[in-house]
């Protein structure tokens, strides 16, 4: 007698999902055909790209890469049979300038002092973005770069970055000391003073008396050599790097119970960001020199850092400011209720949070700043597109555009997109956002 169940006792065999809906073939019927709306659009977007290609691809693909000038390259892409304007680019001027659009003016037998300082930027920069994967002990060059990249640059004696560093050896031990002895604020003041009075008055001896002693130094550089795509990594590396720090300071001060700290950093923060870049760059190119007594040389990259490097610092300061007032108050009545004081419950809790928040605001800063580095321009600095002016004012190359102006994008877009994916790398890493 046979036994008849009406419940299976053993599992079907797993079968393959539909090739229609998984895969390549899966994502496009979802995503580009769902419906006949998204199908069209799809249709439409295709041939339009398909059109943009068919024009741009030729034009990009031109054997001119070994030509001397326009005219040659228009001879080359006649000899192929193409005719008018747009029927090939002229790489010719970028095989020739090239150099010249990432140097700048630079002599040409220290070129290995720029690629040294930027290579050893990523050194210097590896701790610090990827602390988990890189020995922190890298973390003491991180501290001496600074020092260590203008003297590349500009070379001279080098006693000057060493007297620089004393300065803030020198302002720390003063911070400790009265930070110890009075308060925290006490010891800030008197750092500071105590850096300033060694930087601005007692530095210039040290670096007279240790030159006469050992002078040891490599050939200077002006900085009107500077130029091209190195004085642009240049702006923009040094005005990153201090205005993050500087507009953590600023965002603190607007949120202090100190009401002359307070007004200070409100005012400097609305008036900086009530003024054009463009217009600070006019004060620090024309206008500073006026403040300044007579016979004061004040190096023009120096001051245009200095504007650039205000200029993101008061953006920034608002942008921490958001990521401070995002954070729930709890987290501050826990500090208090850990009994940390004010710079402890900074630095172990309300810090770390309100930065991991504005992540975003931050790198778009810092993206923002690098692009701003073009207007430099403007005062006479031949960054890339002043360059790109003084090439096509050669004969050879009168009526050069698309070609000198994409290769500049180019470079720009690389740096920004690098920028933009470490963002989105140290979110996941923090896990930034809401799960």
């Amino acid at each position: 007698m046979s036994d008849i169940g009406y419940v299976r006792t053993e599992m079907l065999p797993e079968q393959e999902p539909p090739v229609s809906e998984v895969g390549a073939i899966g994502w496009v019927r979802h995503n580009l055909f769902s419906n006949w709306f998204n199908s069209l659009l799809t249709v439409l977007s295709l041939y339009f790209i398909f059109k943009v290609l068919a024009g741009l691809v030729p034009w990009v693909i031109s054997p001119t890469w070994d030509s001397g000038s326009l005219a040659e390259c228009r001879e080359i892409l006649h000899a192929l049979g193409r005719e008018g304007h747009y029927a090939g680019a002229c790489w010719g001027v970028i095989h020739e300038r090239w150099i010249q659009l990432i140097f700048g003016f630079y002599p040409e037998h220290l070129y290995w002092r720029p690629i040294a300082a930027f290579v050893l930027l990523g050194v210097a920069l590896a701790p610090v973005l990827f602390s988990d994967k890189v020995p922190s002990k890298l973390l003491i060059f991180s501290a001496l770069y600074p020092f260590i990249f203008p003297w590349l640059l500009w070379g001279g004696t080098i006693w000057a970055p060493v007297a620089a560093l004393l300065g803030f050896v020198l302002g720390w031990a003063a911070f400790n000391a009265v930070s110890k002895a009075m308060s925290t604020l006490l010891g800030f003041i008197a750092g500071a003073l105590v850096a300033l009075i060694w930087w601005l008055v007692l530095s210039s001896y040290f670096v007279g008396a240790m030159d006469s002693i050992a002078a040891i130094g490599i050939e200077p550089v002006e900085s009107r050599k500077f130029g091209g795509f190195m004085l642009s990594i240049t702006i923009g590396v040094v005005a990153i790097a201090c205005s993050l720090p500087l507009g953590i300071v600023l965002a603190l001060g607007r949120q202090s119970d100190l009401l002359i700290v307070k007004y200070i950093c409100v005012g400097f923060i609305e008036f900086i960001r009530g003024v054009p870049l463009i217009t600070l760059l006019f004060v620090a190119s024309t206008l500073l020199n006026l403040f300044l007594p007579p016979g004061t040389n004040f190096d023009i990259i120096l001051r245009v850092l200095i504007m650039v490097t205000l200029f993101a610092a008061a953006y920034m300061a608002e942008v921490i400011r958001g990521g401070l007032a995002a954070l729930p108050r709890g987290q501050y009545e826990g500090a208090d209720s850990l009994g940390l004081n004010y710079w402890q419950s900074q630095r172990l809790i309300i810090m770390p949070q309100a930065l991991k928040i504005s992540i975003p605001g931050i790198v778009s800063t810092f993206i923002g700043v690098f692009k701003d580095t073009t207007l430099v321009s403007i005062i006479g600095l031949l960054d890339p597109l002043g360059l790109s002016n003084a090439i096509r004012a050669d004969a050879n190359w009168n009526g050069i555009v698309w070609e000198l102006y994409g290769f500049i994008a180019l470079l720009f877009f690389a740096f920004c997109f690098g920028m933009s994916r470490y963002s989105m790398y140290l979110e996941r890493k923090l896990h930034t956002g809401h799960r």
